[in-house]
């Protein structure tokens, strides 16, 4: 099992563009167990749901101590929290869903104070065909009242996560309202929420997916933004306002569509404090290591 990772590791610091040889202070250290470098449990799902404690030793000896959970996997939060300590690990965002949001919200605080988790983060509002101005209006008024919750009694940030179905373009009703040339129900969001009680978690992929440029929006919102998903896009997969394509869309970082030095670069410049690896594939045991690889190459 060892060889096999020292040669995916290996394989990653060999495919690394040779733009990043170069001198610089690096985005992450070179060492294990950067507090910034972190994973999502997604990247993990199938493996989680079969034994918790095994795969925390997998992202741990990968050199990843900073999990973003989403997901319990049938445990309580204290079982969670025990295994992580177990390991010198921790838990620094907790995703869960809308729902939960909106019906128990004090139970979704309790498991995150549990764990551990600076942030409660959700990735998904729900919807029926395009997102529209109408769901806008509803999400801005439901993430000011779960972030004023979070922030006032618990102690917790709110984020959201964008999804790409977002940035459809701002109804002519409402465009004056919002900043920005080419504005989109994204910035209507943004804009209308409360920075006091709303964060964002920025996923690169599902800002690109829908053709926008993620290093632009970082620069537009350089304080709003806290946390980010690290993700690339198969070369030749088109985009669109779904908000969904198929995992195996998903490819090692630096092997795709993004341009991820420019994007990391706007990033280093934010408010952004922990960047999750997601990869959403069936490829992870080779993916992972090479993206690992990757981010540990990039110099600012």
């Amino acid at each position: 099992m060892k060889k096999i990772l020292l040669v995916a590791i290996t394989l990653g610091l060999m495919t690394v563009p040779p733009a990043f040889a170069q001198k610089g202070k690096p985005l992450f250290t070179d060492k294990a167990n950067d507090p910034k470098l972190g994973m999502v449990s997604y990247t993990y799902r199938k493996s989680f749901q079969k034994d918790v404690a095994a795969t925390l030793d997998t992202i741990k000896a990968l050199g990843i101590t900073n999990i973003e959970f989403s997901n319990l996997f049938g445990r309580t939060a204290q079982d969670i929290r025990a295994l992580l300590d177990e390991r010198g690990m921790r838990c620094t965002s907790f995703g869960v869903g809308y729902p939960d949001l909106e019906n128990k919200i004090g139970e979704v605080a309790a498991n995150a104070k549990t764990l551990g988790a600076e942030f409660v983060r959700v990735a998904w509002i729900p919807h029926k065909g395009d997102f529209t101005l109408d769901l806008a209006k509803k999400t801005v008024a439901d993430f000011n009242r779960f972030g004023k919750t979070l922030k006032d009694e618990h102690g917790l940030t709110f984020c959201y996560h964008n999804h790409g179905f977002e940035f459809q373009p701002v109804p002519a009703q409402v465009a004056s309202e919002v900043k920005g040339k080419d504005a989109t129900l994204f910035d209507y969001i943004v804009q209308k929420t409360d920075p006091k009680y709303v964060s964002y978690e920025m996923d690169i992929l599902w800002t690109f997916f829908p053709g926008h440029d993620p290093a632009a929006i970082l620069a537009k919102y350089p304080t709003r933004f806290k946390l980010m998903h690290v993700k690339d896009l198969k070369k030749g997969v088109q985009g669109n306002l779904s908000g969904g394509t198929p995992p195996d869309n998903d490819v090692a970082l630096g092997t795709g569509q993004l341009d991820l030095p420019t994007i990391l670069k706007a990033a280093n410049k934010t408010s952004i404090k922990y960047y999750y690896i997601e990869d959403e594939s069936s490829n992870i045991s080779t993916q992972v290591p090479i993206s690992i690889a990757y981010l540990r190459s990039l110099r600012m």
